[in-house]
Order: C-alpha cells, then structure tokens, then sequence
C-alpha cells in the first residue's frame, strides 16, 4: 500500500496554499507561488524529487512559481490546453489521468467557474482517491469568486462555479480531502472562512454551492463580491507569459541624502515597522505599511503600478521579507532600501523627523462631546477606510467614506479640518494617515478595533 502524504506551504500574507503530495520518492507541487526556494528546501527536507508540478489556473492574485520550478527540476509542467500561454508545458483536460508513481496519480476535472478553464486535480494513492486540489473553485465554506475576468462572464461563471463543485462532490467520497488554494484572507475567495481544513462531507453540510440551488447560489456569489486589488490586472497576463526564476538578491542601499530626494519628488517611500512605531516617531514624508499586515495587498493595490518603491526597515530581515511578499505579486526590485532608525534615515536631522496622534473610539467619543483627552484635537472629520461591504453593514454615523484603495486618488475630496481615521482592526487606518499627513492634513490615527466602537459610545447606523 502506498501512503501518500500532503504537505501545505502557507502564503498567510495573500491568502494562498501551495501544496506538495509525496510518496515518499517522488512528489506533484501544487500551486506554486513565485518564491520556490520553499517549495525545493521542503522537498531537500522529505529526500523527495519533483516529477511533476501543476497549475490549477492561471492565477490573479499572485505570479506563478510554476513554470520556473519545471524548468529548474525538469518536472513535467501540467496546464489547462484551453490556455493559451506563452511556455512549452504538458497540456491537460477533463478525464485526462497523469501516473506520477506506481501508487500515486491525478485525475484531471474541468472545474470552471473562477475562470473558464479551471481545473482541480484528484490525488489517487492505492486506496482510491485521497483528496482533491481544488485551486480556486471548492474552498473552505465557500468559492472562488468568479468576477476576475471582468464583470461581463461574472453570472455565467457563477453558474459554472455552482456545477463545478456538484460535480466534485458527485465524484469523491465524504472523507475524500479538500485542498483549496484561496480562501485565507485572498482576494480570490467569494467569501471568507476560518476553517483550517475540510473533507467533501463536512462541505456538503456546510458549502453554499451544495446548499443552494443554482440561482441562490449565483445571487449571493455576486452579492457578496467587494473590489480587489488594481495590481490583480498584471499578474494574469505575467503568467500568460510565464515568470523566470525570482531574484531577491539585496537591493540598492539608500542614504539620508537619496531618501530625502525619492521623498521630494513624491515616490512611494514605506515605512515596514508596526504601526505603533510608525506614530512614535518616522521619516517625513514616508507610508506606513507595516509589515506585521498584509503589507504586499495593500501597497501593490494603492501603488502607481511600476512606480519605485523604496523600503525602510529596522533590519536587513525585514526589508528581504518585504522583497520577497512583492515580488510574489510582481514587484520584482525595489528601487532602494534602508534600515535602521528614523533617526540613521534622516542623517542625525531630527527636523526630518515626525509622529503621528494616536486615539481610541473612546478617545473619538469623547472628542465628539467635547471632552477629550489633553493633546487631543477636534474631529473635523471622521474617515471610515474601510471597504464598501464593510461600510454597508454598518458605519459610525457622521462618518465619510473613502475605500483605502480609492484614497490616493482621493485626497483632494476629503472635507478641510483636523481627519479621523479609522478602520476594522487599524492597519488600513494607518496606511490611510501617513497618506494624509504626507500630503499635508492634520490626522489622527485611531489604532482600535471597530467592533469596540459601539461600545463607546459612538452611534452606529446601517449601511446604504
């Protein structure tokens, strides 16, 4: 009997698995992301040899790791025959059967929905089918959205979707794995779950697309679907192509003299430490986008698209992490880098130097009525950075909507007076001052949990 094992290779910061399937000879990679470094020192680690590595689509949210990973190992490269891609790989369809080893093999189904030429593979061992690499099609709790290739084939592929995933779970037993690569904070998810694994049983009880019929399903698929991030355009035709291997060899060291000019000249100078630290003290003139969040969603969305980015960091660690969550999105080289302290940045010029007031939503409620804290300035304004479907659940009242991917286009529609900021957790908020402050507004970061808002105080009215 052949055990075949399942290794998960995390991308937390985008949302994303990748996947590696074992028999403890030879291994199928899954999904790759961009960085395959990890992938390779995992299977250095199982004493494992890549004989084959599998594309489930043709990804939106990140640059595939895929074609290089085949090029490198010789693995035989598995994508749809429907695609039409720039790159010598193995073309693959519905009912197609790849034999990796004697006791472990794939079964291709079409799958469309995400996209149209969608595939998911089922992971046969000696017992029968084990599981199933669902890409973007079954997810956890939900599905892949099915807007990403415009708004147009939006309703159709949402009735694809729907039958994609009765098909699989008409194909698979119960206990048969499910093994998704969105749905963990991506983009790509319709909705959002937190289940950390599941089985087609349990997503039968607990799937939408099993639950509801046809136009149910579609009606809240497409409901539910928010913006997504603008660098989303890039990377589907960056994999039409077929990235080569990454480089993250260091980037350009930035003295105070460089920093102070990329910063006059208005380039995207970002700040990766917490927020915390960001309020504390920074470099006039740079973004926070720490790197304790999401920092490659944001920054890769609300960034002129080819822009220089120059990354401040307090370690050499911290700035190659940051390199390495861009280029998974096809930032491939920053312009500059520095690390250090703000105090290093600004070349000992401590009038190079600024913080940022920090509040709470008991400290917004407060300022409301009149009573706030010493140092605490009025609320001009109160500014909600949240995304439209947050906002339309529930808001403060009073409050002005600006999305945080919207704001830099937005600035100049902000109403006059000291700013407000919040958001759901104080990340984007964040994001949103340094914004603010860099283009001259007097702000007030409020780093606090929305959910606390009402408890405050603070009057919350629905959504409209």
């Amino acid at each position: 009997m052949t055990v075949v094992s399942v290794e998960v290779v995390q991308t937390s910061s985008l949302g994303d698995r990748s996947y590696l399937a074992h028999d403890g000879q030879v291994a199928i990679v899954v999904d790759p992301q961009r960085d395959i470094d990890r992938i390779l020192a995992l299977a250095g680690r199982l004493g494992v040899r890549i004989t084959h590595v599998a594309e489930t689509h043709l990804h939106n949210d990140y640059v595939s790791g895929g074609l290089a990973l085949a090029r490198l190992t010789g693995a035989t490269y598995l994508v749809a025959g429907a695609d039409d891609v720039g790159f010598e790989r193995r073309p693959v369809a519905d009912g197609d059967e790849v034999s990796v080893s004697a006791g472990m093999g794939l079964r291709v189904v079409a799958t469309p929905g995400h996209t149209f030429h969608h595939l998911s593979y089922i992971l046969d061992d000696t017992d029968g089918p084990a599981g199933v690499f669902t890409g973007g099609s079954l997810l956890f709790g939900t599905t892949g959205r099915t807007d990403l290739l415009g708004k147009q084939h939006a309703h159709t592929l949402a009735e694809n979707q729907h039958s994609s995933v009765r098909r699989l779970a008409d194909l698979l037993p119960d206990g048969a794995q499910v093994w998704p690569t969105h749905g963990f904070g991506s983009f790509c998810s319709a909705t959002q779950s937190d289940a950390p694994e599941s089985t087609i049983g349990r997503e039968r009880t607990a799937n939408p697309a099993l639950c509801l019929e046809t136009d149910d399903f579609v009606a809240q698929a497409l409901a539910g679907l928010d913006a997504y991030p603008a660098y989303y355009a890039h990377m589907g035709a960056r994999n039409t192509v077929g990235a080569d291997l990454i480089d993250l060899t260091p980037i350009a060291a930035a003295d105070p003299a460089e920093l102070a000019t990329r910063i006059a000249d208005g380039e995207w100078v970002v700040d990766l430490r917490n927020r915390k630290a960001f309020a504390h003290r920074h470099l006039t003139g740079t973004l926070s986008f720490g790197l304790d969040g999401p920092m490659a969603t944001w920054l890769g969305w609300m960034a002129p698209w080819g822009a220089p980015i120059t990354l401040l960091g307090d370690s050499e660690q911290q700035v190659a992490d940051a390199q390495r969550e861009l280029a998974r999105i096809g930032i491939d080289r920053p312009a500059a880098a520095a690390t250090g302290s703000p105090e290093q940045w600004a070349g000992g010029d401590d009038t190079r130097l600024t913080g940022l007031t920090t509040a709470t939503f008991a400290d917004l409620a407060a300022a409301r009525a009149s009573t706030a804290p010493h140092g605490l300035p009025a609320v001009d304004v109160l500014l909600d950075v949240r995304m439209s479907n947050e906002w339309r659940t529930d808001h403060i009242d009073g409050a002005v909507h600006i999305p945080l991917p919207d704001l830099p286009a937005c600035l100049g529609d902000v109403p006059a007076g000291t700013v407000w900021v919040h958001c759901g957790s104080g990340y984007r908020a964040a994001a949103a001052t340094s914004l603010l402050q860099r283009a001259g507004r007097q702000v007030v970061h409020i780093d606090d949990a929305y959910a606390d808002a009402a408890d405050a105080g603070l009057p919350i009215v629905p959504g409209n």
